[in-house]
């Protein structure tokens, strides 16, 4: 489990940080998750993962909102 979430977490930030592949999630998640791990995994593993990675870039962006409202206050 902890591998799991662990995978989320890079391919959360390489999403994040590199636009080239921020684009490529938006239009093709399964295929940028299969460039940045170099392995073709079954769909239904890399459908899993992708919705981890969803939620964890949508956490972070709500966490810079949150951060960018506190410092208005």
């Amino acid at each position: 489990m902890d591998e799991i979430k662990d995978l989320i977490r890079k391919l959360s930030d390489k999403v994040q940080s590199d636009d080239e592949i921020k684009e490529l999630f938006k239009k093709d998640p399964i295929k940028a998750v299969e460039k940045i791990l170099g392995v073709d995994l079954p769909d239904d593993v890399v459908k899993k993962i992708i919705d981890g990675v969803k939620a964890s870039i949508t956490i972070e962006d709500a966490k810079d909102l949150l951060g960018s409202l506190k410092k208005l206050f």
